[in-house]
């Protein structure tokens, strides 16, 4: 008898289906109970491959774990559930993944129950869970990216039934809210504003991994983004595929544009998005990112090809003609606005010439930084059954003159930072030296310099000193005192003790009766101050038992009583906060 059970297995025919109407449900995670037994005091470990959508998917389902008791760790020997979390974007995260894989070979031997679990993009595709069942049997559990809200369930049922289990739908299902989330950044997050993606370039397996287009509620996007300014986040990352048709599918007039505005209007002091597809940038995403000071003048535009006629041939909707008047119309819009993109190398067919198209946009656009990969087929998509004539050798000499005019933007972009100011939010101590703090500038460049590692989480301006092209370094302008105080304040004020008094203050404040009452009190004081002058004992004595009797009613007043209470509260809270700068 097969010890694994076949749910549901990949099929690329039905992930092309459009479901024309998702639900949305915002229903709370229930924890089986057979789940919360397994993970009580147990360590959880999860690998991510791929994009940010992926590490947000990584951060939802830390939150479903630790919903069931189990705490991270970085340590893989310690951890007896394990999550490798996969991409299928590009050929050697693919190899990357069952070199993982074979590595928890060793937990499971020294722990009979130890839970491994494989997920994401890569097992979308069709014949690939299969293979990792043959190759590696003691994994437990295999799901694809629809089926994330789900995971304590398939948790619960492997353990119930002492099988293996295969679940991978293959067409997207509803939009569900109310996930559970481990974020793992302090300071910076990621939120999705759209699942899935329409465009079916030809090279690209996402649409058949993360499903067809979809948005998330405007008013369930919005709800994310102020709880993360409440928790005292410094950044949000707006997310999808292509962040560009965000609520088209709504057929309501909803934009992107609508969406950008809304959430910088909430006050996050640094916003950012991505991708962004050149075919539908429309002009008032321009002028929305023009007029809002805190969304970071950065965007990614990811181009694959300088040559219409390969851009024709990935699917791309728009010439080079377009890409560069696009450019150019983002250039006079935002000064000084960086541009990213993504270029791919020896496309089935690409010859010399078209490779040149490709140079000579990357010169003429002069990009802040570029992804630039050689392709790879992805099994399932249309440029898979095209011939690859392009020899590897040619490839790789063609990929090394596209780095080098990468370069060259890179480098020009980076001289031209020297003896400005760049606000700067701190991401810790650098990974290369860490008697330098780092951290991104607003166009999105890594900036290092000298200063109290208690400023991480703190968005402090730096004077760029030396290029680097891919990095610079600086000297902290700002008193770190001084940017110590106002994250201080910050982080006070997102405390439950503080929100709460702040709640009392202004309902005290727009209390119609206390406002009569206290001006009252003020009439009967006058009152006092002119019996002193006309030397009348007994009218001074009368408004003076008056106003007391006055100050009493306002002293006793529920809401006085209640905000009272309220500083009481926060009094332990702002002990912490005196302690922070001792």
């Amino acid at each position: 008898m097969s010890r694994t059970i076949y749910k549901s297995l990949p099929d690329l025919s039905k992930a092309r289906t459009k479901r024309l109407d998702p639900k949305t449900i915002r229903e709370d995670a229930v924890v089986p109970e057979s789940v919360k037994a397994f993970g009580q005091g147990r360590k959880y470990f999860i690998k991510t491959f791929g994009c940010q959508g992926n590490v947000r998917d990584e951060e939802v389902m830390a939150g479903y774990l630790e919903l069931a008791g189990m705490t991270r760790t970085d340590v893989e020997a310690e951890a007896g559930l394990v999550i490798i979390n996969t991409c299928a974007v590009r050929e050697n995260a693919e190899e990357k993944v069952y070199g993982e894989i074979g590595k928890f070979k060793a937990n499971r031997k020294a722990d009979p129950s130890f839970f491994l679990a494989v997920c994401g993009c890569m097992m979308q595709e069709e014949g690939v869970a299969k293979a990792v069942k043959a190759s590696y049997p003691y994994v437990n559990l295999i799901f694809g990216t629809h089926n994330l809200s789900n995971l304590l369930n398939l948790i619960a049922e492997a353990l119930e039934r002492k099988k293996d289990i295969v679940d991978i739908v293959s067409y997207p299902g509803d939009i569900v809210e109310n996930l559970p989330s481990t974020r793992l950044d302090s300071y910076k997050a990621f939120v999705n504003i759209t699942y899935g993606c329409d465009k079916f370039c030809t090279y690209c397996i996402v649409p058949y991994t993360r499903g067809r287009e979809r948005s998330r509620a405007k008013e369930d996007i919005l709800k994310e983004c102020k709880a993360l300014i409440e928790e005292g986040y410094q950044e949000i990352t707006l997310l999808g595929q292509n962040v560009n048709s965000y609520g088209k599918d709504f057929k309501d007039g909803t934009s992107f544009a609508t969406i950008l505005q809304e959430v910088a209007d909430l006050g996050i002091p640094r916003l950012r998005f991505m991708t962004s597809h050149p075919w539908d940038f429309s002009d008032e995403m321009l002028d929305v990112i023009a007029k809002n000071k805190n969304i970071m003048p950065c965007i990614h535009l990811p181009v694959q090809s300088g040559s219409t006629s390969m851009l024709r041939i990935m699917g791309r909707r728009y010439s080079r003609e377009d890409y560069l008047a696009l450019v150019n119309k983002i250039k006079t819009k935002i000064p000084g606005c960086a541009i990213t993109t993504d270029i791919i190398v020896g496309f089935p067919g690409e010859t010399e010439e078209q490779f040149e198209d490709t140079l000579s946009l990357v010169n003429e656009v002069k990009y802040d930084a570029a992804f630039t990969f050689i392709y790879s087929p992805r099994k399932g998509t249309p440029a898979a059954k095209m011939k690859d004539d392009v020899a590897m050798e040619v490839k790789k000499e063609r990929f090394n003159r596209l780095l080098k005019a990468v370069e060259e933007g890179v480098t020009f972009h980076s001289s031209q930072m020297l003896g400005h100011v760049y606000s700067i939010l701190v991401d810790g101590p650098s990974k290369k030296d860490p008697d330098f703090l780092s951290g991104y500038a607003e166009n999105g460049k890594l900036v290092h310099f000298k200063g109290p590692k208690a400023l991480k989480g703190c968005i402090v301006n730096v004077l760029v000193e030396e290029d680097h092209a891919f990095s610079m370094k600086g000297t902290l302008v700002d008193d770190p005192i001084l940017a110590l105080a106002k994250r201080a304040g910050r982080l006070l004020l997102s405390e439950a003790p503080a929100k709460e008094y702040l709640l009392a203050k202004k309902a005290v404040e727009e209390s119609l009766a206390l406002n009569e009452l206290k001006q009252e009190i003020l009439k009967a004081k006058e009152s006092m101050q002119n019996a002193v002058k006309d030397g009348d004992d007994a009218a001074f004595i009368k408004e003076r038992n008056h106003a007391k009797a006055l100050e009493k009613a306002y002293q006793e007043d529920p809401l006085v009583l209640n905000l009272e209470a309220r500083k009481k509260d926060l009094e332990p809270l702002l002990l912490e906060a005196e302690a922070f700068f001792e």
